[in-house]
């Protein structure tokens, strides 16, 4: 992601895209064999499929390149296709495992070690081959696949909702995920945000999809390639206005909005769409997900913070010709059991409460959010501009996540004609009843562009140390917006797959609010992007050498949890320059090689 300034600066921070969420849930009474655990239980009937038999892309002649969305799912029938993503810690690689259900039964199996490096989706699963109409190969590759994809259900007896999340993090430093095809449903194999586009001519092509051979002996899947028509079009953004001009600009802007949230604004300044990072606030943009209009899918804002949108609610009833589809299968029962958790269980409600806390503050002896940092990533230096002149700033952003067992809900009340909310950490039991409440510092209201949202204070610190870990320099950014926004480790005990408030204009209030209610779920962080005067390091008067920044949970341990001591993540960063043109190397964090 690449901050954009008005004409005339010059641009020396660059990051990377912030993406965010895939999630799952793991509550009590699931059963879970080891990885490596031999299984009998029946497994999934995957295939591909061509959603239609022909598809019309365009190319643009102001930024010309053809994305190959050409609507090839993968289905899932006889059950679920699950994997756990996952890693111990950064310095183990990162490990998938197939998941097998079976009513109260849960089994996994390992997958071949190094198969994934990340948690973006299995690489290389499927290839392509383009030719012209004159039978000229003019294009083969392989992309990689999410199972979390834009999706849709294949027959109507196929759950109502898929469990899974939408989309596969690429946070650098997530911790664990699930991703899936749901029962009866199917997902688009188009790697969206991920994907580069190709170049191609206007005229028509024909392509062949085929999932690659290590995946089709890995999980059982026949070789059956689909063959599409490609129509490619050239369009320009100079078309006539009109509902043309529109549709040809929505179309385009899908790709180019790599995601449905942007980093925060401040100083007037506007920010190009990111993954994760809070959104503008005031009127945020919707901009549309990477799907051409063959998918169906509309602009959106993900729920998971990832590129792909959720698709349209069935693929096309064509599919039910296929023997497949005449089978009689018993739709999955939604909700939390034993042997089956889906993530659906959702207490307490998101709505703050209409009035103060009445009866004695308690802090009950009942599962409580654990707040955990990661560490520091998209690590930049900046000059300070017309804003502050003659400055060099570090630049980076920064997540804490909710391990859990139980979500963080702090609400504000706000006395008639004052400014500051009063905030109180609320409390539930195993069945989200409400058991005890206690007062945990104030919520303040940012009137800054950008903002426009109340903040809770006291959430975070972050801090530069020097080599000997001392303090060196504070950032002035302390209160905060508590929003969903990247999907840390959806395998962590009672995980939401679904969490409500993944933006922030879902959360934050209006500057005439009452009452506001904010929470952080379990396996969700929250992340901010300190790229500007007041919110990242001045390192103007630093010498060069050795720094460590420091991401700070709960720094006054204001708020009840069940760890205090597991709150603060460094990373190791060493400066360099002169004034005006300073440098940072970020070395790697243990097997974590993003700056």
């Amino acid at each position: 992601m690449m901050t954009r300034f008005p004409q005339g600066r010059t641009n020396r921070l660059t990051r990377p895209s912030i993406a965010v969420a895939a999630a799952v849930a793991v509550t009590a009474g699931v059963v879970a064999a080891a990885p490596d655990a031999k299984t009998a239980e029946p497994a999934p009937k995957l295939r591909l499929i061509a959603a239609s038999t022909s598809v019309t892309l365009d190319s643009w002649k102001e930024d010309p390149g053809v994305y190959l969305d050409l609507g090839t799912y993968l289905t899932s029938e006889n059950g679920a296709f699950e994997l756990k993503v996952t890693r111990k810690s950064y310095k183990d690689p990162v490990t998938v495992s197939q998941v097998f259900r079976n009513g109260k039964k849960t089994t996994t199996k390992a997958l071949p070690a190094g198969i994934v490096k990340d948690f973006s989706g299995l690489p290389d699963f499927a290839q392509i081959q383009l030719t012209d109409a004159a039978g000229k190969t003019v294009l083969k590759q392989t992309e990689a696949f999410c199972p979390n994809n834009a999706s849709g259900r294949v027959r109507p007896d196929a759950p109502a909702n898929s469990k899974y999340p939408q989309s596969c993090p690429i946070n650098p430093f997530t911790l664990g995920s699930v991703w899936g095809v749901e029962n009866g449903w199917a997902s688009n194999t188009y790697a969206g945000y991920y994907s580069k586009p190709v170049q191609l001519a206007a005229g028509t092509y024909t392509a062949k999809i085929d999932v690659t051979k290590k995946y089709r002996d890995l999980f059982g899947i026949a070789s059956k390639p689909q063959t599409v028509k490609v129509v490619v079009r050239e369009r320009s953004w100079e078309e006539p206005a009109g509902a043309g001009r529109s549709a040809a600009a929505a179309t385009r802007q899908g790709h180019q909005g790599h995601g449905a949230h942007q980093g925060h604004e401040a100083h007037g300044q506007q920010a190009a769409p990111s993954h994760g990072a809070h959104a503008a606030h005031g009127a945020p943009a919707r901009t549309e997900a990477p799907a051409a209009r063959t998918t169906g899918a509309g602009a959106t804002f993900n729920v998971g913070h990832g590129p792909y949108p959720p698709a349209p609610p069935a693929l096309p009833w064509a599919l039910k010709k296929d023997s497949l589809q005449r089978q009689s299968f018993a739709a999955a029962t939604v909700g939390d059991r034993a042997g089956q958790t889906d993530g659906s269980r959702q207490a307490p409600a998101v709505q703050p409460n209409a009035k103060r806390p009445t009866g004695k503050a308690t802090v009950p002896d009942v599962p409580k959010p654990d707040l955990r940092s990661l560490p520091a990533y998209g690590i930049t230096v900046s000059e300070g501009y017309e804003e502050a002149p003659g400055r060099d700033y570090l630049a980076f952003s920064a997540n804490v996540w909710n391990a859990g067992p139980a979500k963080l809900v702090v609400d504000g009340f706000r006395s008639p004609g004052r400014e500051l909310m009063d905030a109180y950490q609320y409390f539930y039991d195993a069945n989200g009843k409400q058991v005890g409440y206690t007062p945990t510092g104030t919520m303040e209201w940012d009137p800054r562009p950008g903002h426009e949202h109340w903040h809770f204070t006291d959430f975070a610190s972050y801090r530069l140390l020097k080599a000997d870990k001392k303090e060196t320099v504070r950032s002035g950014k302390e209160a905060f917006c508590l929003a969903n926004t990247d999907a840390v480790d959806y395998t962590v005990k009672n995980a939401n797959w679904h969490p409500d408030n993944t933006d922030l204009s879902t959360a934050c209030g209006q500057e005439n609010s009452i009452s506001v209610r904010e929470v952080l779920d379990v396996g969700s962080g929250d992340t901010y992007t300190q790229d500007l005067p007041g919110q990242s390091f001045d390192i103007t008067g630093l010498p060069n050498g050795t720094y460590y920044i420091q991401v700070l949970a709960n720094p006054e341990n204001r708020l009840k949890e069940t760890n205090h001591k597991n709150n603060s993540a460094l990373r190791k960063v060493v400066l360099g320059g002169k004034k005006g043109a300073r440098t940072v190397k970020v070395p790697a964090h243990e097997l974590v090689n993003a700056n």
